[in-house]
């Protein structure tokens, strides 16, 4: 990629991966303010069909111009480059404060999701539908704003030629609607459905629907009832509970109808007010619902599909609905025969669709993850493309004494089965920089013999005149960064120069410096009167970016002598915390811990209750439990009664002790073996 991409806009660092670009915070250089640049994947822009789909995001999104949507300022190419250039939002996703807190009160969901509605309700009068709403495109700035983005699969209501037809299936499974999970038309109320499971899962912790693939996770939508939210969360505001059910339901003729009904009501449920827009048909409806060309010989298939559960609630108590629901047992089990049928047809085609299988051949379902570790990237790179996988994240991690650019480990791990088609992660030794020079020491010189040393070693600097108590003038008593640092060739060592003038006898308060550049900070530290040390000390910040100050040793406000030594606290972003997965199956729940960071290990116990079925393979229990902060890479334990290929059958061992002072006995107790999930390293 270029330096600077058109000449105008320069990339800082790397801040985010989505489903086809990079995304930088860069400089706009001819406005000079900092801008977020979306970059597209090389291995994509020799395609025709992404190229242009990435246009569309641009157009699609740049007539938006509303406080609740990240804003779109340009789209342009350079070379073989194509970018488009957006708003910058210093804040944090919403999926990273769900990780990180938890559940959300039920009346702060509603204030978010209102600002949500409102924006989806603005893009939705522009003919513009989002399709992928979801905690990972809600953005919650320092300031408490709620900002919507990347409307990267969006298309236009009218636009004939859209790139997202009938029949294409594009969004998130997670939070699919039904009608984008059979790969139907969709419209505005398929974001309210979206914004409904993002509303669960702020109140559960958890979204209606999880499964093994995006297969399994997107038939639920179309095919299974969301669990009550009230019996997950019995504390959940009963007309809040109303909202989200309404939004959930499987007809979109039943939902809202448009984000702004939405909004109102869930204004109305923050200020106290009846909600309005909660009443629908009788929840025991059954609605023709007719989809596309789905059979063998391009005949359309009419399946009769009940309302759901959440619209039962509308009506009446539960115990009413069993009573009702069991009356129609004999309708229903005719209903659910013919959706099975239809089901199976849709499932299999939409599983050909994400690449998931190919129809015809059983042979194409799985695949083994080859053996790749210890192998250099671009052999594991085509291992992993010759046994019909992709290579999805590569991840660099420090070396240790591993070969610099090797494999290390891999997600699924090598051996494990997978689907044919899906992606393999991997965590790659870490290749040292290249082009890059040592900083030579400078300190005690002249300020024109460290100019010629520094250009000897390719490197100019940056005077920063200072008082100083022993040194003459123009001698050099500090630099940034100190001896034996790798810089990139020409870059600028910044050095703290006397001025031959004695520091004054009065204190100085060391200034404020968190949030800026290290580079900054030492500019300001230094200017301020005070010298930076060369080392740094490091600590988690949740609100202050990787690489950014934190703040310094003496803390800001402290009085100090001029000329005292000031060191930087450097972040190293948000402290991991541990996903919550009791309750999830062994598979979701290796997922989760291994996509956060974590090693999962399983140990196995006795199932509570034997007669259960639904406990088998069920998490029950993990240490470090679900939310607590722990270093990346370390191990969490996950206790349920799991299949044996996941850990070794317990033992029941009984231990005696006994003195002449004293006896006891204790009681039996469960050995139980811990093994890594999926052989893991």
């Amino acid at each position: 990629m270029p330096t600077v991409l058109s000449g105008r806009y320069e990339p800082e660092r790397l801040v985010a991966r989505g489903g086809m670009a990079d995304v930088y915070k860069a400089r706009d250089r001819l406005l000079n303010r900092t801008v977020a640049l979306k970059v597209l994947f090389k291995e994509l822009s020799v395609d025709h069909a992404f190229v242009e789909r990435f246009r569309r995001e641009a157009q699609a999104a740049a007539g938006l111009s509303h406080r609740n949507i990240v804003s779109v300022f340009d789209w342009g190419e350079d070379g073989s480059t194509y970018y488009i250039v957006m708003e910058f939002v210093n804040g944090l996703p919403l999926s990273a404060t769900l990780r990180a807190n938890g559940p959300f009160a039920p009346f702060k969901v509603a204030e978010t999701a209102a600002e949500v509605a409102a924006a989806l309700s603005y893009a939705h009068r522009h003919n513009v539908v989002h399709r992928d709403v979801k905690p990972g495109n809600i953005v919650i700035t320092e300031d408490g704003q709620v900002k919507v983005m990347d409307f990267g699969i969006a298309r236009a209501f009218n636009t004939e030629d859209s790139l997202t037809q009938t029949g294409s299936v594009m969004g998130t499974a997670t939070y699919f609607s039904p009608e984008q999970a059979e790969g139907i038309g969709v419209d505005g109320r398929s974001d309210i459905y979206s914004l409904g499971v993002v509303m669960f899962e702020m109140i559960a912790g958890k979204p209606p629907f999880v499964g093994d693939s995006p297969v399994a996770v997107a038939s639920k939508h179309v095919r299974e009832l969301p669990p009550a939210l009230s019996d997950m969360v019995p504390s959940v505001p009963p007309q809040l509970d109303k909202i989200i059910a309404r939004c959930l339901n499987k007809s979109p003729q039943l939902r809202y109808q448009t984000a702004d009904d939405l909004r109102a009501d869930l204004i109305n449920f923050i200020e106290g007010r009846e909600v309005r827009g909660v009443d629908s048909p009788d929840a025991t409806t059954v609605i023709p619902v007719t989809r596309p060309p789905i059979g063998l010989d391009g005949s359309t298939t009419t399946v009769m599909q009940p309302v759901g559960r959440y619209d039962q609630g509308l009506q009446g108590a539960r115990g009413g609905r069993e009573v009702e629901r069991k009356s129609r047992t004999g309708l229903y089990s005719g209903i659910l025969v013919a959706m099975l049928v239809a089901l199976a047809v849709i499932v299999a085609f939409l599983g050909q669709a994400l690449g998931y299988w190919h129809l015809g051949s059983a042979a194409a379902v799985k695949a083994t993850v080859p053996h790749i570790y210890g192998q250099s990237l671009s052999r594991a790179e085509s291992l992993i493309k010759a046994g019909g996988l992709k290579v999805g994240t590569i991840n660099q991690v420090p070396t240790g004494s591993a070969a610099a650019g090797t494999v290390l480990r891999s997600s699924p791990a090598e051996s494990s089965k997978a689907l044919k088609g899906s992606t393999v992660d991997l965590w790659v030794a870490e290749t040292p920089p290249q082009a890059q020079v040592k900083v030579p020491s400078v300190v005690g010189q002249d300020l024109q013999q460290a100019e010629d040393i520094l250009s000897k070693a390719q490197l100019s600097y940056t005077a920063i005149y200072v008082n100083s108590a022993t040194a003459p003038a123009n001698q050099v008593t500090n630099q940034q960064p100190g001896q034996g640092a790798l810089a990139k060739p020409h870059s600028q060592v910044q050095l703290f120069v006397s001025n031959g003038q004695p520091p004054p006898t009065s204190l100085i308060s060391v200034p404020s410096v968190a949030t800026d550049t290290v580079t900054q900070a030492a500019d300001a530290l230094g200017k301020a009167g005070f010298n930076v040390s060369s080392t740094y000390s490091y600590a988690y910040s949740p609100s202050v970016y990787q690489g950014y100050v934190v703040g310094t040793t003496p803390p800001a406000g402290s009085q100090e002598k001029s000329g005292a030594t000031v060191t930087l606290i450097v972040s190293e972003g948000p402290e991991p915390t541990v996903p919550n997965v009791v309750g999830d199956d062994v598979n979701t729940a290796e997922t989760a811990l291994t996509a956060d960071g974590f090693q999962p290990a399983a140990v196995c116990q006795s199932p509570t209750a034997p007669d259960n079925p639904h406990h088998k393979g069920v998490v029950v229990n993990q240490n470090p439990t679900g939310g607590t902060p722990a270093p990346s890479g370390s191990t969490v334990t996950i206790y349920g009664d799991f299949p044996s290929s996941y850990c070794s059958t317990p033992s029941t061992t009984t231990t005696s002790t006994s003195s002449s002072s004293s006896s006891s006995t204790t009681s039996p107790s469960t050995t139980s073996s811990t093994t890594p999930i999926g052989g893991l390293p």
